[in-house]
């Protein structure tokens, strides 16, 4: 699901996504301190890696959004400093929304 933002992400979907994604980013930053590389080919492999998983991310984010019964549009609430970062946490710790809603059926319960 690369760049899929219809559907919905239950909340280890999201989790396990955000926690290999923070790993593979302290890998890079521990693999190339260890290699000696400098300080600018460490970012510029870290931007590379951000890049390459921005879409992902805005996906499964989008979709765990979902999955509690809003609007992908929430994730704009990260503009707000500090507020925005603790209301999207907040949203992406609550349970799924039971049944079926708006984006589809509860992940939870199908097995397709």
């Amino acid at each position: 699901k690369y760049a899929v933002f219809d559907g919905r992400a239950r909340r280890m979907e999201y989790w396990m996504f955000t926690l290999i994604s923070t790993l593979v980013s302290l890998a890079i930053g521990f693999a190339g301190g260890r290699l000696g590389w400098s300080q600018h080919t460490i970012t510029t492999v870290a931007v590379v890696y951000m890049l390459f998983v921005l879409l992902p991310s805005l996906g499964v984010a989008v979709r765990r959004l979902h999955d509690t019964g809003r609007s992908g549009w929430w994730l704009l609430i990260a503009a707000v400093p500090l507020i925005g970062a603790v209301v999207l946490l907040v949203f992406a710790l609550q349970d799924s929304e039971h049944g079926s809603n708006d984006y589809g059926a509860n992940p939870k319960t199908s097995f397709a």
